[in-house]
């Protein structure tokens, strides 16, 4: 399966509910906002940082981009992608759930 996350981490709990509720081996995306979930130093490194122990965590990397920000800045385990694998994740999942 795999779990789209698009709301900022810091004003929203979506990406730590997903973390918790999804299935090992799942895709997690994080896209718009919830790039911001992937970046060193914040309150939430430790949780994703393990969370790539369990789960393939993708970033959107022209998300990151429009932000400011760049590949160097996430964690490591953590998977910079473009729109292209973005549809080849979506299609060798399958089942998509979009946290809300």
């Amino acid at each position: 399966m795999l779990h789209l996350v698009n709301k900022s981490p810091f004003e929203r709990t979506n990406l730590q509910a997903c973390l918790q509720r999804a299935a090992p081996k799942s895709a997690i995306l994080l896209l718009e906002d919830a790039v911001y979930g992937s970046l060193k130093g914040t309150v939430l490194s430790d949780l994703v940082g393990e969370a790539v122990n369990t789960f393939d965590v993708f970033v959107l990397e022209p998300d990151l981009v429009v932000r400011g920000l760049d590949a160097e800045q996430i964690l490591q385990g953590v998977k910079p992608i473009g729109y292209d694998e973005f549809v080849d994740l979506t299609v060798a999942r399958g089942t998509v759930q979009s946290w809300l």
